[in-house]
C-alpha cells in the first residue's frame, strides 16, 4: 500500500551506485519497505529464491511488492537455464527491474543444489544461465559472485570467470571480496573469515572497463562506501544496513545528489510510516513482528532505545494491532528519554 509519506519523494534512481543487498530471512518484502522509506534511490533485492520455489510452489508469495520498492532486483538461486529462464519470465511479468543469478552463497544446503558460489566452478554452465535468461526476457540480467573458491587466491579463475559469464551477454557484476570456503565454514563465518580483497575487484574493473562492477563485503561506513566508490560503479552493503537501518536516511543526499530535504525529516517519521503500513498488513493477516523485527535497529544511539525494541519484540504482545504496540512503545520509552536528556 503506497505511503503519502512517499508523495514528496524523488523518483528512483535505475543506477547500481549504492544498494542493500540481498540477505537471507531478512530482505523481505517488509523490510525493503522500511529500507525504501529511509531512501528513495537504493536498489533493493529480494532474499535469494530458488527455482524450485518459483516454479513449483506460490510464485505470489515470493514475489509481491510494494510498488514503492522500484528500482527493485529478484535474486535467484539455481543452475538449470531452462527453470532460470522461466523465473525471469515470472520476473518481468511481475515487473521487477533486474534478475540477479546468486553465484556466491557457500551453505553445504546450496551446493548440495549446485548452486551459489560452487557455479564458480562451472563458468560455461553460468554463462549458459545468463544466456537463456536474457533470451527469455527483456530485463537486466546480473551475476553476484566471489572473487575466488576455497584458498586458491588466484586471479585468473576470477577474471576468467568474468570474461566467459560477459560473453553470454552479463554486463552489470556484483562482487563479493572474499573467497567462498566450501568446505569447513559456516556461511556467517564465509562472511568474515576469509579475507576481504577489494583490490581484486578494482582489477576486474581496470580488465573489464566496458562493464559494471559493484563491491560488496565489509562496508561499514558512508565515508569507506565513498572510497570505494572511487573506480568502480557501486557499492552493496548488508548487515550494517540492515542492523542500522537509520544509516539509509543519508544516502539519497551524499550518494545520489538529492538535497537533505528529500531525505526522512526524523526516525519518528518513518516508524509513523512503518507502523501505517504494518497496520493495513496486520488487517489482511500478516503477524506485527514478522514486519516490526526489521526496525529494531532503528532508533539505535537514542536514549530510550532498549525499552523501545523490548516492547516491538515483546511476545506476548504478537497478537495486538501494531498501533497499539507503538503506543506502548512510546509511553515505556519516552520518559527514559526525559530521564536522559
Amino acid at each position: 500500500m503506497p505511503s503519502s509519506f512517499f508523495s514528496s519523494m524523488p523518483a528512483a534512481s535505475p543506477s547500481w551506485r549504492v544498494c542493500v543487498a540481498p540477505m537471507l530471512d531478512w530482505t523481505d518484502r517488509h523490510c525493503r519497505y522500511l529500507h525504501r522509506l529511509l531512501s528513495r534511490h537504493a536498489r533493493l533485492y529480494t532474499e535469494m529464491i530458488h527455482t524450485g520455489a518459483l516454479l513449483h510452489g506460490d510464485a505470489a508469495r515470493f514475489l509481491q511488492y510494494d510498488a514503492t520498492e522500484h528500482p527493485l532486483a529478484l535474486q535467484l538461486g539455481g543452475s538449470d537455464p531452462a527453470d532460470l529462464a522461466r523465473c525471469t519470465r515470472l520476473a518481468q511479468e511481475w515487473g521487477y527491474d533486474e534478475v540477479n543469478l546468486n553465484c556466491g552463497c557457500p551453505s553445504e544446503r546450496v551446493q548440495r543444489g549446485s548452486f551459489g558460489a560452487c557455479l564458480m566452478r562451472e563458468p560455461q554452465l553460468v554463462a549458459d544461465c545468463v544466456k537463456a535468461m536474457r533470451d527469455a526476457a527483456n530485463v537486466e540480467v546480473t551475476v553476484k559472485h566471489r572473487i575466488g573458491l576455497d584458498r586458491d587466491e588466484s586471479y585468473a579463475q576470477v577474471r576468467d570467470f568474468v570474461g566467459q559469464v560477459a560473453e553470454a551477454g552479463c554486463r552489470v557484476f556484483i562482487v563479493h571480496a572474499r573467497n567462498a570456503w566450501l568446505k569447513g565454514l559456516s556461511p556467517k563465518e564465509n562472511r568474515d573469515i576469509p579475507p576481504l580483497r577489494y583490490e581484486v575487484v578494482r582489477q576486474l574493473k581496470q580488465d573489464f572497463p566496458q562493464f559494471r562492477f559493484v563491491i560488496n563485503g565489509g562496508i561499514k561506513d558512508s565515508a569507506q562506501a565513498e572510497e570505494l566508490l572511487d573506480g568502480l560503479d557501486g557499492v552493496m552493503i548488508g548487515r550494517q544496513a540492515y542492523h542500522d537501518p537509520w544509516w539509509l536516511a543519508e544516502w539519497d543526499a551524499r550518494f545520489f545528489g538529492d538535497l537533505p530535504a528529500a531525505a526522512p525529516a526524523s526516525r519518528e517519521a518513518v516508524e509513523e510510516a512503518m507502523v501505517d503500513y504494518m497496520q493495513a498488513q496486520h488487517r489482511q493477516g500478516v503477524p506485527t513482528f514478522a514486519m516490526a523485527r526489521h526496525m529494531l535497529g532503528l532508533r539505535n544511539g537514542l536514549p530510550g532505545a532498549r525499552a523501545w525494541r523490548q516492547v516491538w519484540s515483546d511476545h506476548r504482545l504478537k497478537h495486538f494491532p501494531p498501533r497499539e504496540i507503538h503506543r506502548q512503545a512510546q509511553v515505556l520509552s519516552v520518559p527514559q528519554t526525559l530521564a536522559q536528556a
